[in-house]
């Protein structure tokens, strides 16, 4: 639609500056434009636009060997670029999220290790069983490497 509007807006000064076109002051001061000026007031001819400033409408629509669009077609278009840059953004937003989320915990649970507390899980009887020396660098080391990879 802004297209179309522009297109006519560029071809009704293209139509006027075909005309010849000039520059006069009236009886009040007031410096006026025109094709024709009135009798008996001096008028400076101006020049006329240089040609090729304004891009044809078929340059601008057929880029790239792409075909021009009716404005119902280009809106369309134009509705479904939107709403992939929003999904593909709202896709960002949650995986960044998500990073987020799992660095908070990582970094916890490396605070946790840290902390020289007495560390237990549960076996596969469902007994709690506390965590050898080793087992701790383990799960340290472990805490540390998801640290690294969600928090950079």
């Amino acid at each position: 639609m802004n297209r179309i509007f522009l297109l006519i807006v560029v071809m009704g000064f293209a139509a006027s500056a075909a005309a010849q076109q000039f520059r006069w002051v009236d009886k009040d001061g007031r410096v006026q434009y025109g094709d024709t000026p009135p009798p008996g007031v001096k008028a400076t001819r101006l020049k006329p636009p240089p040609a090729g400033t304004a891009p044809s409408p078929s340059s601008a629509a057929k880029k790239d060997g792409e075909k021009g669009l009716s404005p119902d077609a280009a809106f369309r278009k134009r509705q479904e670029e939107r709403a992939a840059e929003e999904k593909k953004s709202a896709q960002a937003s949650a995986e960044a999220d998500m990073k987020r989320q799992n660095c908070e915990s990582a970094q916890a649970q490396l605070r946790t290790i840290q902390s020289g507390q007495r560390m237990s899980s549960t076996n596969q009887q469902g007994e709690r069983v506390f965590l050898d020396d080793a087992q701790i660098a383990a799960e340290r080391t472990r805490a540390e490497q998801a640290v690294s990879s969600f928090c950079n």
